[in-house]
């Protein structure tokens, strides 16, 4: 019975953190719309009008139709792109191929606001491109609906191609084999054997890339600088930077935005329960590239291109504006200079920043690690709630779960508690740990995976207390898991916009918080040096320490 308390106990703790910082924000958002005033001002009991105002007000309605507009563009675009890449990469071995991989990941993890930034620096009026090449004719497409669609498929199509690939990794020639012996074409084959097989991730692939998309705060707080494009994420954020603060604007705007999110994932279930498909079987092998007899070079050069246009501009813009004099005329170190002066607000950002995403690093990760022992080894009886609720976690976007934190942490009574978090680091960290969380668990979730129950049971027979079966069995065991969890939830911290722009303390300022009011004040050679000489540091930072863990992993034990 006391290995079952401890695992009840273990599930409950992790409930409980769960709700408080993810559940509850985001059951106060909704609250918020449904009772207006319950947490500022006068209560109000059934009145929902509050939720149709968004058709009356003309910068609501423009957020949602932009929104929609993008997420849908977005979606269809990337889908299309990421899945032809993936279809390419698993079928035909090329030069360059590898930096494909590469590409994918670094426009993984570059925050999207740094992506952004980069395409306005290069296509603005009086961008790099004018400058450099005499493009003029490029800021009138990038600055439109089609041209912001354009700019977010060309960063969010990993996210589609990551997810067909993994799809592509098992053939099963004997169905296409099949087809093509009854009469069918090419085309018949793909469209009626391969297409209906890789649906289920090109549904995956597409719900990602909207989430994403619908959710992103980088890519409109970036364009603002030079084209007015409201979205929700991004009026979200204005009405709460505005006098007077509109709560029931940010409230209402945040509900649609996860209203979208939710449809979204509903349809996705709905598709996935109708296209199931279970084919892999003995006769199943591992798909291979093989080198086309003709087009490899073919293929590589358009793989430079893609990459030129997907990596070249939004970083290489960022590099080259970070040299580049204000009168661009020439090239300049300034920029650099001014990072390091004496009264330089970088150095305070980027300590502040490396400060709480150490911490909300450590917390997440400790949180995380019992959420995936609850999911992977417990018999906890609301092990299923808890597996829902760190999945909603990874669809909710920073605007709304930082709006959520407002509405919890600033409540007056709270002060006679000293629980009164906003306005204080506290409530950055908290809301970091609630980021990190489900990044952590999908990850220490699959390495736990391969980690036999048995080994546990067995220690258990032994006498091992619950405590010691973690720390002396499964920590040990995952040890690599865990500090790629932990170095993952880190950087992500550090580069987090949406919810350090909504919270940060009042004289508080964060490394992303720097870099965007650097690009808002129209300093893009001061937001790109900060942006270079920031990302640095971090990869720096997340380099030494996975050195230092791999050389003291394979270092020989002495006996």
């Amino acid at each position: 019975m006391k290995p079952l308390l401890a695992e009840n106990r273990t599930g409950w703790l992790v409930l409980a953190v769960l709700l408080l910082l993810i559940l509850l924000p985001l059951g106060a958002v909704i609250i918020q719309v449904l009772l207006p005033g319950v947490f500022f001002g006068n209560l109000v009991f059934g009145d929902l009008s509050l939720l149709l105002e968004v058709f009356r007000r003309p910068l609501w309605l423009a957020s949602l139709k932009n929104s929609v507009t993008l997420g849908v563009g977005t979606t269809i675009t990337a889908t299309l792109l990421g899945a032809a890449l993936a279809t390419l990469r698993s079928r035909w071995k090329f030069p360059t191929a590898k930096l494909l991989d590469l590409s994918v990941w670094l426009l993984i993890i570059t925050p999207s606001f740094i992506l952004a930034q980069g395409w306005v620096m290069f296509a603005s009026a009086n961008g790099l491109a004018k400058q450099w090449f005499g493009w003029t004719w490029l800021h009138g497409l990038i600055f439109q609906p089609v041209g912001l669609i354009l700019v977010m498929t060309l960063s969010k199509f990993p996210l589609a191609y990551l997810t067909v690939y993994s799809a592509l990794e098992w053939k099963v020639d004997q169905f296409r084999d099949a087809a093509r012996l009854n009469g069918g074409s090419p085309w018949t084959v793909w469209r009626t054997v391969q297409a209906p097989l890789l649906f289920p991730a090109y549904c995956s692939g597409a719900m990602l890339v909207f989430m994403d998309t619908v959710g992103d705060f980088g890519l409109p707080a970036s364009i603002a600088t030079v084209f007015r494009f409201p979205t929700l994420p991004y009026s979200i954020y204005s009405a709460l930077y505005t006098s007077p603060i509109r709560f029931d604007m940010a409230g209402v705007l945040s509900f649609y935005l996860v209203l979208l999110i939710a449809l979204a994932m509903i349809v996705q279930m709905f598709a996935m329960r109708r296209a199931r498909f279970d084919f892999l079987s003995s006769r199943a092998t591992k798909s291979e590239a093989v080198k086309p007899r003709k087009g490899a070079v073919g293929l590589a050069v358009g793989n430079i291109l893609l990459l030129g246009v997907v990596i070249g501009i939004p970083v290489g813009s960022n590099i080259l504006m970070s040299f580049t004099a204000s009168s661009g005329a020439s090239l300049t170190l300034d920029h650099y200079r001014k990072l390091f002066m004496n009264n330089s607000v970088l150095r305070e950002g980027f300590t502040h920043s490396l400060e709480i995403a150490a911490v909300a690093g450590i917390i997440g990760l400790i949180v995380g690690f019992l959420v995936a022992y609850v999911l992977t080894y417990s018999q906890f009886a609301l092990r299923r709630v808890i597996d829902v609720i760190s999945l909603v976690s990874l669809a909710v976007p920073g605007v709304v779960l930082g709006i959520g934190y407002i509405f919890i942490w600033n409540q007056k009574w709270l002060d006679s508690i000293g629980l009164l978090l906003y306005g204080t680091p506290w409530i950055l960290v908290l809301a970091s740990v609630a980021g990190a969380i489900p990044v952590i668990t999908r990850i220490i979730v699959g390495a736990m995976a391969k980690v036999p129950h048995q080994l546990l049971s067995a220690a258990q027979m032994q006498g091992a207390g619950f405590t010691k079966r973690l720390t002396t069995i499964l920590v040990p065991l995952l040890k690599g898991a865990l500090v790629s969890a932990g170095l993952a939830a880190f950087g992500a911290s550090v580069f987090d916009l949406a919810v350090t722009s909504i919270l940060f303390p009042p004289n508080f300022m964060t490394l992303p918080v720097v870099i965007n009011k650097a690009f808002e004040d129209l300093q893009f050679g001061y937001a790109s040096a900060a942006t270079i000489v920031g990302g640095g540091l971090v990869i720096l930072i997340i380099g030494i320490v996975e050195r230092l863990f791999k050389r003291k992993h394979n270092a020989p034990s002495s006996s």
